[in-house]
């Protein structure tokens, strides 16, 4: 029997998705859920798993887009699993391919003759002008000769030769990556992107931390990071100004009374921003557990289209790569972005002395269409309160009921 297998739907709203690799060859014998492809749409990268056992027909090309309900391959169920002494297409190819790159570079023999690298009077007059040298250009005319076409083509040097290696490579970008380059494109062009910066004294979380992190990760499974912290003066910062929660929908602002944050994690297929649900009713152990379990997926590629739909606000951490300072650009249809940086130890003014105090440039970048400076410039001083004085705005002056210690 022939098993037809089709492209499913990875999500609302996706009718394509594009063949990125196959990682089986025609005519393997396949077993029933084993991965066969992965498949790109713009929004993840996703595995195709087998429906049945069975021998595989691949119908789609790797970099071939397919709609959504379209056949990618065949499945001969009828056939039978061969021995395990019998080498699969991908374990043949490996074999051969030290003989095939051996053939490759073996040195084959090029014959020349007297007139290989002389260069025809034009082509000559036009090489003086440029000061290259016949010899070194590669002729295209006849037993090598260098013609006037050759010439006019040449490039010269610029600058002292070196030897070095030269070459360039070019390969294609994943449906996932030109998605993102679209809408990073098209967050600049449509929305009055803004930015505004601030600074936080990371003293009183870092002092938290020292003191509860060992106990709260024995009793909770997961680590008190920095995260939590953030996404709840996030959550207290949109309450207080809900036009930053808000989104333009046509002529009208549509403005959510849940909190769900986007947070940005760099994954194996680039950047990926899974969404943590109703973050306004989440704990600290709550948090940073969604954080973990989302980060994970994402690591593993097992990310969902729908863990990725959504958000009303974004959190990205540049400063895990080191980023001192950025400018985030929206994720839209949101009208904001939260940028978190990289912590280090400043001299600062404190009480009229000058103290080292870890500290850390925040970025709120945000659509000017429907926030003004002032509520911007609200937003961000809302989150540096919390964050500099967590004890009393989110934990309510109990550390260890917060932390459920």
């Amino acid at each position: 029997m022939i098993l037809e297998m089709k492209v499913p739907s990875p999500g609302e709203s996706i009718t394509e998705v594009e063949i990125a690799t196959w990682l089986v060859e025609d005519g393997d014998y396949v077993e029933k859920d084993q991965a066969i492809a992965e498949v790109d749409s713009d929004k993840a990268t996703l595995e195709l798993p087998a429906e049945a056992s069975g021998t595989i027909t691949l119908k789609a090309e790797e970099g071939d887009a397919v709609a959504v309900g379209a056949v990618v391959c065949h499945i001969d169920t009828a056939a039978e699993k061969p021995e395990g002494g019998e080498a699969s297409a991908k374990e043949v190819v490996k074999e051969e391919a030290p003989l095939a790159e051996a053939v490759a570079n073996a040195p084959t023999q090029q014959s020349s003759t007297y007139a290989t690298g002389t260069a025809s009077p034009a082509a000559k007059k036009i090489l003086a002008e440029k000061g290259i040298e016949a010899a070194s250009v590669n002729g295209t005319g006849k037993d090598g000769r260098v013609t006037k076409e050759d010439a006019i083509k040449a490039v010269p040097s610029m600058g002292t030769p070196t030897g070095g290696n030269r070459s360039t490579s070019r390969s294609k970008m994943s449906m996932l990556r030109r998605k993102v380059a679209e809408r990073l494109v098209e967050a600049k062009n449509t929305t009055a992107m803004l930015t505004t910066f601030n600074e936080v004294d990371m003293s009183p979380i870092f002092a938290l931390r020292n003191e509860y992190k060992e106990t709260f990760k024995a009793k909770h499974g997961v680590s008190l990071g920095f995260m939590s912290f953030f996404t709840l003066a996030v959550v207290r910062a949109l309450k207080m100004y809900p036009a930053v929660n808000s989104m333009i929908d046509g002529k009208e602002m549509l403005t959510y009374d849940f909190c769900d944050i986007s947070i940005a994690v760099s994954g194996p297929k680039g950047l990926m921003v899974p969404v943590i649900r109703n973050a306004e009713n989440l704990s600290f152990r709550g948090v940073e557990s969604e954080v973990k379990r989302l980060a994970l997926r994402a690591r593993d590629g097992q990310i969902t289209v729908d863990e990725m739909t959504g958000g009303t606000f974004t959190i990205t951490n540049g400063g895990v790569f080191g980023s001192m300072l950025s400018t985030p650009i929206i994720n839209p249809p949101q009208s904001g972005i939260l940028g978190m940086h990289n912590i280090v130890e400043r001299p600062v003014a404190v009480d009229g002395k000058v103290e080292i105090r870890p500290i850390m440039y925040v970025a709120l970048s945000y659509d000017h269409r429907i926030i003004d400076g002032k509520e911007s410039v609200g937003f961000l001083v809302a989150v540096k309160e919390a964050l500099e004085n967590p004890v009393e705005i989110l934990m309510d002056n109990d550390v260890k009921k917060a932390l459920e210690l």
